[in-house]
């Protein structure tokens, strides 16, 4: 029960200090008169990306590979099975031709080319990591110099202005926030692991990426019922990218990662590249550039089918 406890904090602390990051880092940017554009594909996409990076390095830096990876893998799955799969069963939502121009094909490149590093001697090493962090830069590069349309700005209401002491206040405590809310988080799914008896990747790919998918699963509940769009299918995508990108590569360069359950070589990566690449074909069938209510089903479906397979 003490474990549970922790695990609820942690993501209470993780997912407040995420947003008080956010509001932070926009603020500061207002202030410095950065264009928006650069904002949201810079300062917005790594701050919402903080909790997965601040638990993955945690638990790299702890002798916890595999809860570190399972994170990372586990929130990908999360995010187009569960996020994109609830959503989309309340609300069908119109996809945005830079959808298979650019955000789908760098979802799969960035995926394949995690794959290609880890599979074969399953370990993610400090140069593979600087590749992909790389990768990530090019991709905004060319983002902001080419793909400026595709860029949405998914929060609006965040965009505040705060006087200057606020700011740096906001951001000390997000700060703390995450790195406190990592600590418990990870201490209540090692404790979760050794009491049922099973491996931290199972833990990490199941209760913490969902824990810390919690934000867009939020987000895209309220813009539904809001009648918003405000999230779409290239927001999760992005997410993705930055998840695998910039979660892992930043880890891997911190401390290399290695994989200890192969059942995230035999299962979990596999399980990843499908849902991601199955997006495409609901996204043109039956209605071109459109997601609705039975691909949000069959999203959920393939999801609970995981989660039951890792499981048992």
């Amino acid at each position: 029960m003490t474990d549970v406890l922790w695990i609820v904090l942690g993501l209470v602390l993780l997912i407040s200090g995420g947003n008080w990051l956010l509001k932070s880092a926009v603020a500061l940017s207002l202030r410095l008169s950065i264009p928006k554009i650069v904002v949201g594909m810079t300062v917005v996409s790594f701050a919402t990306s903080a909790p997965e990076l601040i638990v993955s390095i945690k638990a790299a830096l702890d002798g916890l590979p595999d809860l570190s990876l399972g994170n990372v893998v586990g929130s990908n799955i999360a995010n187009l099975g569960l996020v994109l799969g609830v959503t989309v069963v309340l609300g069908s939502i119109n996809v945005r031709k830079s959808f298979y121009t650019t955000d789908w094909p760098v979802m799969m490149l960035a995926s394949f080319l995690f794959f290609g590093f880890i599979y074969f001697d399953g370990m993610l090493e400090q140069y593979e990591g600087i590749i992909m962090v790389v990768f990530l830069i090019l991709f905004l590069v060319y983002l902001l110099r080419f793909q400026k349309t595709a860029v949405a700005d998914e929060m609006p209401e965040d965009d505040v202005s705060l006087s200057l002491g606020k700011t740096l206040l906001l951001l000390a405590i997000g700060g703390l926030a995450l790195w406190g809310g990592s600590e418990l988080l990870i201490k209540g799914a090692v404790g979760m692991a050794s009491s049922f008896g099973v491996s931290d990747r199972v833990i990490g790919i199941t209760v913490v990426s969902v824990g810390t998918s919690i934000p867009e699963l939020a987000a895209s509940v309220i813009a539904v019922i809001k009648k918003e769009k405000a999230i779409s299918v290239g927001n999760l995508i992005g997410s993705n990218i930055f998840n695998l990108l910039a979660v892992l590569g930043i880890t891997a360069i911190i401390t290399p990662i290695e994989v200890v359950d192969d059942g995230l070589l035999s299962s979990d990566i596999f399980w990843m590249l499908g849902i991601s690449f199955i997006i495409l074909p609901l996204v043109f069938f039956p209605k071109g550039l459109r997601l609705g209510w039975r691909d949000g089903i069959i999203l959920l479906g393939l999801y609970v089918t995981f989660v039951y397979m890792t499981l048992s």
